[in-house]
């Protein structure tokens, strides 16, 4: 038989849960071959192993006390399994099980026996993240658990325990997989000791700190030159879009001010010669903070924009202010009163001024993607807006039914607002891709919406980036997924959702 060379091996991405018996070598023969039968039955009667495997995803390799189950759709199914074996357990007191769980590459290989087995990095990491573990522990490796924080019903379950020393030296990220009656609530022994070996260490690495004390004065003077050679690298068109704050009487129309700054972030991004920084990273500050060159440094832009909505029945004021954030003074400020029709002129002309301002070049293309209106219907505006609000607000899973609810009465009070059937159908790809609701019904209304927005704007940014979502939380077809978003990228390259999702794609795929 000839070897394979390494470019005929073929990986792909497998999510693993690795099983064994603790103290298996020290039980008696009789005794370890009817505990591992019976492991091999608890497996076996899972729903996960069962479905996996009448769907030909499953691979097996089998050890002396476990084995290893390799799931080839999502990380939720290795998961899904180890609560089902922790389960059954708890009716077997004698059987000391542990379980470790990562995503990595493997591959299929034929051993020297002819026999077909299983090789690479994801089976051998997940050996080691499970070797950190007692009886009972079911560990994940911090890859997976960042995967898993995507899905709020296992948040609770996730309890990270810092880096466990394995083989030659290695240290592994390690997350603690436990709730109520499933997986073991100590701390491994292994990371106790290696806890306390840290803490004796302690007092030396005090005692080294202390004679650098001298070093950090002279470094000090070091530092602020750099950091004001990081100040004057900062780009000269960037800038962050705070938190508006909502001055309404009504205090429920928050969701207005959240939106009226979300709108105008979304159109800035447009502009390519500017750098706009996401609303994931300026949700976390006040909306009219005091500290605003010390923001400006952390978020690496030279100004702010500052606003503040009210809305009483159809009139709205919109009050907004640039600011240079070095020097903390005004580029630009204004007041709009306008009523509510009018609020699409309010946020093309706050994002023109916006642009004219800190002097970057617009495109004839940009003017447009500026100027759109995306619907003459202030009812289904305002539903789109509450829509968005919910779809933020991630800490719960009501709030992504809820932001449904509110993009599906958007696109029956205007059947042609595209943007409105572009973001019902990213929310519902993210409640498939989530875990919450994997029913074809889910699947089917995320592409019945994307298929209306693309009827009526197949070009949009916003169109394309529905798509991109759907290829890669729905369909999970990668590599088109990272063709659409990169198509989004020419068209709003300041867009904060395309990095964020190549970077998530890039590690699925096990980069």
């Amino acid at each position: 038989m000839t070897a394979e060379s390494p470019a005929d091996v073929k990986f792909e991405i497998g999510h693993v849960l690795f099983i064994d018996i603790v103290g298996y070598s020290k039980l008696l023969i009789t005794e370890q071959s009817e505990q591992l039968e019976t492991l091999k039955k608890i497996v076996r009667g899972t729903q996960q192993f069962r479905l996996a495997e009448a769907e030909g995803k499953l691979l097996r390799l089998p050890t002396g006390d476990g084995g290893a189950l390799v799931f080839r759709t999502n990380p939720e199914e290795p998961v899904l399994c180890a609560v089902e074996i922790s389960r059954m357990l708890k009716n077997r007191p004698e059987l000391r099980v542990r379980m470790g769980i990562h995503s990595g590459p493997v591959n299929e290989i034929t051993d020297l026996n002819e026999q077909s087995n299983i090789a690479g990095a994801g089976i051998n990491i997940a050996q080691r993240v499970m070797d950190c573990g007692d009886a009972g522990h079911i560990l994940l490796s911090k890859h997976v658990a960042d995967d898993l924080e995507q899905f709020p019903r296992w948040r609770p379950y996730l309890h990270e325990l810092g880096e466990c020393e394995v083989k030659h030296g290695v240290r592994l990220g390690v997350v603690n997989f436990y709730r109520d009656e499933i997986g073991n609530t100590r701390i491994p022994k292994q990371l106790k000791v290696l806890r306390k070996h840290r803490a004796r260490t302690r007092w030396t690495a005090i005692a080294a700190a202390l004679l650098l004390l001298i070093g950090i004065v002279t470094a000090f003077v070091t530092l602020s030159r750099k950091s004001a050679q990081s100040i004057s690298s900062i780009p000269e068109k960037s800038i962050a879009v705070l938190p508006f704050e909502n001055l309404s009487e009504e205090k429920g129309n928050a969701y207005f001010a959240e939106g009226i700054q979300d709108e105008i972030l979304t159109r800035l991004a447009k502009v390519a010669d500017l750098k706009v920084i996401s609303r994931s990273s300026t949700q976390k500050f006040k909306s009219a903070p005091e500290n605003l060159s010390g923001i400006a440094k952390q978020l690496g832009v030279a100004t702010i924009l500052e606003g503040s909505v009210q809305k009483a029945g159809d009139l709205v004021r919109v009050n907004v202010q640039l600011i240079r954030a070095a020097s903390e003074s005004h580029l630009w400020a204004e007041t709009y009163d306008r009523k509510l029709t009018d609020i699409f002129v309010v946020e093309s002309e706050v994002a023109k001024a916006i642009a004219e301002a800190l002097q970057a070049k617009l495109t004839g293309g940009e003017q447009r993607a500026l100027a759109v209106k995306p619907t003459n219907n202030p009812e289904a505006y305002d539903a789109y807006l509450r829509g968005l609000a919910f779809e933020a607000r991630r800490s719960s899973p009501d709030n992504f039914e809820k932001a449904v609810g509110l993009y599906e009465r958007s696109v029956q009070l205007d059947p042609a607002f595209a943007l409105a059937w572009a973001r019902l159908s990213r929310v519902n790809a993210q409640v498939y891709f989530s875990g919450l609701d994997t029913t074809p019904a889910r699947r089917d209304a995320t592409e019945r919406a994307l298929n209306t927005a693309q009827k009526l704007q197949p070009n949009s940014p916003e169109t394309l980036l529905a798509q991109a979502y759907y290829q890669y939380w729905v369909l999970r077809d990668y590599e088109v997924a990272k063709g659409t978003f990169g198509r989004v990228r020419e068209l709003v390259p300041g867009s904060s959702d395309v990095p964020a999702a190549l970077a998530l794609i890039a590690r699925r795929q096990g980069h």
